[in-house]
């Protein structure tokens, strides 16, 4: 799922299959009037199950979206409130703490852009060195001052540190196989149920091309919104990319 124009066509492919298996069955046997309209009403009830089943795994991966958009405006904001805290602590600890937080925000924004794994192996690697280096450099001064002042810039990093495992938990989590595997099936069946249940000549069942395409597109848009990597939409960290900006201002 992490290929949405992969999914696409073999979605295409495979539904354009099905309904053409559906048409190979019904020229084999003739089709009494009374089972038409039977067969008319179980299409009619399966091509909305599907179209419900669409729309809330639509909704899922809208949801997931939002929440990866979500956490990366905290994250921003989570690092610049920790850099301003910073001058909370002592002079020596607060210059190292900030350029140490200057490192760490360059690596979450290339988290978010690149799509190489071995460059996000990397990314991930040094993001959680740079993790430990800044609770050190704060642990150090709050174990020395254990003042207010100081707490505020710990419980600052804190949050630095938590932000960082929301998002990864939100990139994490996708819409489950068991969710795709029903939603193929169920489109399996209505396209099959469509080309069984045809009575046209020849030439409309071009139109057989018409269901396939148009569930493949909904297809497409779920796996291309639910793909924070692989996709058409994802998440541009323009917050972390404002507050680099903001931080190299003089």
């Amino acid at each position: 799922m992490n290929y949405p124009a992969l999914v696409f066509a073999l979605s295409l492919v495979m539904l354009w299959l099905s309904a053409q298996t559906g048409a190979y069955f019904h020229r084999r046997r003739r089709q009494p009037e009374a089972e038409h309209e039977d067969l008319g009403v179980l299409l009619a009830a399966t091509l909305t199950l599907l179209g419900l089943i669409i729309g809330f795994s639509f909704s899922m991966a809208v949801t997931r979206y939002d929440q990866r958009k979500n956490y990366e405006a905290e994250e921003a904001n989570a690092i610049g409130t920790e850099y301003v805290r910073a001058g909370l602590l002592p002079a020596a600890d607060a210059a190292k703490v900030r350029e140490l937080l200057r490192s760490y925000l360059n690596q979450r924004v290339l988290f978010y852009t690149t799509r190489d794994t071995r460059q996000l192996e990397q990314i991930n690697a040094s993001t959680a060195q740079l993790q430990s280096d800044l609770w050190s450099a704060v642990q150090t001064p709050a174990a020395a001052q254990p003042t207010f002042m100081v707490a505020l810039a710990v419980s600052g990093m804190n949050d630095v540190l938590n932000s960082q495992g929301y998002t990864r938990a939100a990139w994490w989590y996708r819409i489950p196989g068991a969710a795709w595997a029903l939603m193929a099936a169920i489109a399996i069946c209505c396209n099959v149920l469509v080309g069984y249940n045809a009575r046209g000549t020849e030439g409309s069942k071009k139109w057989f091309f018409l269901l396939p395409l148009v569930v493949s597109v909904a297809f497409f848009f779920i796996a291309d919104m639910d793909s924070p990597r692989g996709g058409l939409i994802r998440i541009h960290p323009q917050n972390l990319e404002g507050v680099a900006r903001s931080l190299r201002a003089p």
